[in-house]
């Protein structure tokens, strides 16, 4: 019988287990990957962390200054190693859990290979970016071209000199598409289908992200109306590119479905310039061609979709009646499902604080929330 059982080696989960050691009780963080980080390892290589190092610590351990204030994709795998051993966690790859059943008031972590493990509390962190999700387009199977998933794009050079469509407008998209621009592809467009509200990641010396932590201590329809004031102020009006603005609402959006800001890295430059051309929502596929809403097919090389995920937790726990309509757990941070005790869940939501942020608070309320609840016979 173990005490504490994460599973997820990513910052989520790693992040809790420090916690819960800190507070004294015994923890195993287990992945099924062979390295901590493995999201992290497997994303594009021109991702930078889009808040800035000093709000995106995890706790007990800083991360280094050496890393700049916009911490490389690359810097924050060696702080995830680094952060890993610095608390000397106990952390065993090549464990995939399947299924997680309630068995005589603990908690029974079925795997892949048959060495099950039974544990009083079970933390999952297995991350938001899980599972790749790929619209079923009509007629994708018969695309003439390449069409990826943006979790398999990592670099420009396959592209360069290609008629490339980036399809989705979320952050990912729009780094791509300026990351296919900067490497030589011959055209790229964007794809869109719910316009984006663009944001700064810096307003003068602040970043963006510091002045999200005082937005969230603020009522939602005013946080709405604030952001959509520095958007108008501090980004150009890009309605005759075919990104009109969005009217307000943009944190409203974010609580209900997710929809986050665009931080500008360097989208809006490359659309003024004509370098990222906007075209329509993608409808489906026609040999060679892509079909779109509201304009002429296009014939490009590549199609990279920037779709999203799913966080794949249906076999992990849907039997358990924890999730909700998008298959996110409906109660996540220091709290349990009544139909659950003892599971926890973090790394599930999207603040406009940051992702790294949140799950610094998560795990220090999650170990609190453990600790109170250990058996006294055990303390």
């Amino acid at each position: 019988m173990l005490e504490v059982v994460v599973i997820g080696a990513g910052p989520g989960g790693l992040a809790a287990a420090a916690e819960v050691q800190r507070r004294g009780l015994t923890v195993l963080v287990v992945d099924k990957a062979d390295a901590v980080g493995s999201a992290w390892r497997r994303h594009y290589e021109r991702l930078h962390l889009h808040t800035a190092r000093e709000t995106s610590h995890l706790p007990g351990y800083r991360i280094p200054r050496r890393y700049g204030r916009w911490v490389a994709r690359r810097d924050v795998v060696r702080y995830l190693e680094d952060y890993a051993a610095h608390h000397r966690l106990d952390v065993r790859f090549g464990v995939e859990v399947t299924r997680l059943d309630r068995s005589a008031g603990s908690w029974l972590l079925r795997t892949a290979d048959g060495d099950d493990l039974q544990a009083r509390t079970v933390v999952v962190a297995t991350g938001f970016n899980h599972t790749p999700d790929l619209p079923d387009w009509p007629g994708a199977e018969g695309f003439a071209g390449d069409l990826v998933h943006a979790s398999d794009y990592r670099v420009p050079l396959p592209y360069a000199g290609k008629d490339v469509l980036v399809v989705g407008t979320g952050n990912t998209g729009a780094e791509i598409a300026v990351d296919l621009v900067e490497g030589g592809a011959a055209r790229v467009r964007l794809a869109v289908r719910t316009v984006p509200t663009f944001v700064r990641r810096q307003v003068g010396p602040l970043p963006n992200s510091v002045a999200s932590i005082a937005l969230r201590r603020l009522p939602v329809r005013m946080t709405d109306h604030i952001i959509a004031f520095t958007s108008r102020t501090g980004t150009p009006d890009l309605a005759a590119y075919g990104l009109p603005r969005q009217p307000a609402g943009v944190y409203t959006r974010l609580l209900t479905d997710g929809a986050v800001p665009i931080i500008d890295v360097g989208l809006i430059d490359a659309v003024r310039n004509g370098r990222v051309e906007i075209v329509s929502a993608v409808t489906g596929f026609d040999g060679g061609k892509v079909l779109l809403r509201d304009h002429a097919p296009i014939a490009p090389d590549a199609v990279i979709a920037a779709t999203g995920y799913r966080q794949g937790l249906d076999g992990l726990v849907g039997h358990l009646g924890v999730l909700d309509g998008r298959g996110r757990p409906s109660v996540v941070g220091p709290h349990s499902h009544p139909a659950a005790p003892g599971l926890y869940f973090t790394g599930f939501t999207n603040p406009l604080s940051g992702m790294f942020r949140e799950l610094k608070i998560d795990a220090r309320r999650i170990a609190r929330t453990v600790a109170s609840a250990r058996p006294t016979e055990q303390t």
